[in-house]
């Protein structure tokens, strides 16, 4: 297969890649079989036998508990005939069992009961070999549980590194964490990579949200196009939205503790990141960014108190999970807020994501057609007019206008990875996050 995709020099993008069947699959196979796939939140599974359903591409697996407090990933398939051992999204179990012939397994994946093994075996059947698949790796940070189906990946941590890291620590660092019960789950008919370029798109807001901005459920302000903070990291891993300067952070942080001066819609996140040890953990950088972190492929932090994954359903379909989640010293009326804003911004019934899957839809099914899918997309915005700038703590950002970095970074390392065969190509092969001029 052609994998030049995307040409890095004049920031073009070929849009079969958003209906090809032959680019799906490899995908799924280069990709997700291959990244560290979020799994769930260690809230959501705190006790033995507790288990939550995910998917890995198109593989469903099980995150569970063990008895020995340890986390299990396992594929959901049984050894004998493939039957799914859970249908539950989540819940506790003392065990997994097969409703086809019966085959039992134990938390760990372990296979512990096989009905009639005497008799029908005749004592020939190596339980030992005949358990639950279990993921090649699994690690956990800041309490997000990750997987990987390969075992040449590198280390959760190593992977993420510190634009990622970021991502999960700007959850984090609100304090103690708690995901909610139920998964808010729809499927929009688009390819799940448009899904994530539109993380770091600020260009659409006027346009596409123009009824929400109309109506009040957004304010203009917030969207601040002038200002924007994009940080770029390792494997594809990025930040993009707005942000502060030095400046605006240190007179929201006054307003915050002494009062007076107009109050900005920005306050109450410089609020939750004001306290200087806070400061130290996102660092100079990362203290000041507002927008939406994405850890490649496909796990959306978003500035709302939600994440969302963009779980592929073929080349055409996506399905969008939405997590919601609060701090355990929550005051009721941050909880109303959040309540509010998960409601009515994102999901199946919140207007912007209603938005934004008509546009993701109709961009996918242009890509089908038989001459549209030859003609070239336009990711030029931005390209050659900023720099990276680089802080004495190593952190490095592009402080600008509205642009597509962010866009370009993701779609030149989706091609690095879909290029490379194995983790050991990706690491030898893959680019460095971007310096100076981009």
């Amino acid at each position: 297969m052609d994998m030049d995709f995307y040409d890095t020099e004049t920031g073009v993008l070929k849009r079969s890649i958003f209906a090809d069947e032959g680019v799906y699959e490899l995908e799924l196979t280069r990709i997700f079989a291959r990244a560290w796939n979020f799994m769930c939140h260690e809230s959501q599974i705190p006790e033995p036998g507790d288990f939550f359903m995910n998917t890995i591409g198109e593989d469903e697996v099980i995150a569970v508990r063990g008895r020995d407090r340890r986390i299990n990933v396992l594929l959901n398939t049984c050894a004998h005939r493939g039957n799914s051992v859970c249908r539950a999204e989540f819940g506790n179990v003392r065990s997994f069992f097969c409703s086809y012939h019966g085959w039992n397994y134990d938390l760990d994946g372990s296979l512990i009961g096989v009905r009639g093994e005497d008799v029908f075996y005749r004592g020939n059947l190596d339980r030992k070999a005949w358990g639950l698949t279990p993921a090649a790796q699994v690690a956990t940070y800041r309490g997000f549980v990750f997987a990987t189906l390969d075992p040449g990946a590198p280390a959760l941590e190593e992977y993420l590194g510190w634009v990622g890291r970021l991502g999960i620590d700007l959850v984090a660092s609100r304090g103690e964490v708690e995901f909610l019960d139920g998964v808010r789950k729809n499927r929009v008919k688009c390819n799940w990579k448009l899904a994530v370029d539109n993380v770091y798109d600020w260009y659409h807001v006027q346009v596409s949200h123009g009824s929400a901005l109309k109506v009040g459920v957004l304010r203009e302000e917030s969207l601040r196009p002038m200002q924007q903070i994009v940080v770029l990291g390792d494997y594809g891993h990025g930040i993009g939205g707005p942000g502060l300067s030095e400046e605006e952070f240190d007179e929201a942080v006054e307003r915050v503790k002494n009062g007076g001066g107009k109050r900005q819609f920005y306050d109450g996140r410089v609020a939750e990141r004001m306290a200087p040890a806070t400061q130290r953990e996102l660092g100079p950088v990362g203290k000041r960014v507002l927008g939406h972190p994405n850890i490649f492929p496909n796990l959306w932090i978003s500035s709302t108190p939600e994440i969302c994954l963009r779980i592929p359903r073929g080349p055409d379909e996506t399905e969008l999970w939405w997590f919601a989640y609060r701090t355990r010293d929550m005051d009721e009326r941050k909880r109303r807020a959040a309540l509010h804003v998960t409601n009515h911004l994102f999901a199946p019934g919140g207007l912007l994501e209603q938005d934004d899957g008509e546009n993701w839809s109709h961009a996918t099914r242009s890509a089908k057609g038989r001459f549209a899918r030859q003609l070239p997309l336009n990711f030029t915005m931005g390209k050659g007019a900023d720099r990276v700038t680089a802080d004495a703590s190593g952190q490095r950002g592009i402080e600008t206008v509205v642009n597509e970095h962010g866009q370009r970074w993701t779609w030149q390392s989706w091609q690095e990875w879909m290029r490379a065969e194995s983790w050991q190509d990706l690491m030898a092969s893959r680019s460095a996050p971007p310096t100076g001029v981009v």
